[in-house]
Parts: structure tokens; C-alpha cells; sequence
């Protein structure tokens, strides 16, 4: 099975946008491919069942029918730190829990298959109070792509994010750039300037999109992104 993780910058930085099209991408060219979304915060109830968004999103992006709770084993009402929601619950993530949901969601994907799992926030998202979810992202040895939100800060914020994965050892793999905010003066220049920190390769660009737009989102996408999915 092809497992990778897909991180942000920040929270709000497109990553379910940046991740659903990865499927769809994937799916063009003809393999199985399955989201995982472990940890969502902010969801309403429908059908008797509490869902999320964005999860919904990685179930409809697939080609692999499952139920939504294999999806999304982690999923709270309110839109706050996933750490603080579980104890509001009397819950607690961790990732001997985050274990087991993978390895539940794992069996129904083929040993060619695509399993795309995107965390929740940022890189460094508390889990509980010892862990963190990128502790269990190193400990399943998962690739990580990394959505770089274009927006003033983004320099900063994606920089911290590339030493701190190097600092922990983590495999990332590329960054994509997507254009979150319309009105940021000198995008290219930005993305620039990461191409030349970055010692990652650029794989992708995603232009602004949003729910108005009624043009389809495509990413641009670079040989680099087919090379690192293993995609023929």
C-alpha cells in the first residue's frame, strides 16, 4: 500500500482542497485510493450521525466505499483544538488510538492502493497532553507532503515547518503551493523565494479557489508530484 500524509503550514491553509485533488489525481490514472481524515474538530449532525466537512470531502474524493467512521474515528462538535474537544469529551486521542484506526482503514486498501491521510491544524497539532500528532506520523514512517498557504507569513511559517521536520527526521517528500488569498501582493515572488529555502521539491501549484468559483480546480502539476506517488 502507497501511504502518505499531507501537513499545512497553518490551520486554513487548503489542505483538504490540496488533498481531495491529489485523489482525483490519483484516480485519473486508474488506482484505488482511499482518505483518511483521523482528527476533525467542528462538525454538525446529519442522519443521526456527527459529521465533518472535510472528511466528507476525502469520502466523496475516493473510490473505495467505506463507512464514514472508519474515515474519521476522531470527530468532535466544536471547531477547537482537537486535544481540548476530547477532554471536553472525556476522551483521549492518542496514538496507540491512531494505531488502530490505521490499521482498521489499511485492510480495505490493496497493496497498490493509495491510502491519503490529512492531518488536522498545523504540523505541530497536540494530540493529548504528552503527544503530538506528528509523533505518530514518524512512527509510521509516512511520507509527508507539505500545503504551504500563500499568504503574508507563509516564508515564516513554512520555514519553521521544513527545521522542524528535519529536526525529528521526518521524510517530506515536496510542498505544494496554493493560492489562498487573492489580494496577496507579489504571490510569485513568494513562491520564489521558497523554491530557493526549501530544500524540498515544489510538486504542485493550486490557483485560488473558492465555493463561488464555478471554474473546476486544477492543479499545476510538476513531473515531480507523479514521481514521488509512484505514478505511471
Amino acid at each position: 500500500m502507497n501511504h502518505y500524509f499531507i501537513t499545512g503550514t497553518d490551520t486554513d491553509v487548503g489542505k483538504t482542497f490540496i488533498t481531495s485533488l491529489l485523489m482525483k489525481f490519483i484516480k485519473q490514472h486508474k488506482h484505488q485510493v482511499l482518505g483518511f481524515k483521523p482528527i476533525a474538530a467542528g462538525a454538525e449532525y446529519a442522519f443521526d450521525e456527527l459529521v465533518n466537512e472535510d472528511a466528507l470531502t476525502l469520502l466523496e474524493s475516493g473510490n473505495v466505499s467505506v463507512p464514514y467512521k472508519l474515515i474519521n474515528p476522531y470527530i468532535y462538535e466544536q471547531p477547537i483544538a482537537p486535544h481540548i474537544a476530547a477532554k471536553l469529551s472525556n476522551e483521549k486521542i492518542s496514538v496507540s488510538g491512531l494505531n488502530s484506526a490505521y490499521s482498521k482503514i489499511s485492510k480495505e486498501i490493496h497493496k497498490e492502493g493509495y491510502l491519503i491521510t490529512e492531518g488536522a491544524g498545523g504540523w505541530a497539532l497536540p494530540i493529548n497532553d504528552e503527544e503530538y500528532l506528528y509523533d505518530w506520523v514518524k512512527e509510521k514512517d509516512m511520507p509527508v507532503i507539505l500545503v504551504v498557504g500563500l499568504k503574508l507569513g507563509c516564508l515564516n511559517h513554512a520555514l519553521l515547518t521544513q527545521a522542524h521536520m528535519k529536526a525529528l527526521g521526518v521524510n517530506c517528500i515536496g510542498w505544494v503551493a496554493n493560492h489562498i488569498d487573492p489580494n496577496m501582493d507579489e504571490q510569485q515572488e513568494n513562491v520564489d523565494a521558497l523554491k530557493q529555502r526549501l530544500t524540498m521539491p515544489l510538486l504542485a501549484v493550486a490557483p485560488f479557489h473558492n465555493e463561488d468559483s464555478h471554474a473546476k480546480p486544477k492543479l499545476q502539476i510538476y513531473k515531480a508530484l507523479k514521481n514521488v506517488l509512484n505514478l505511471d
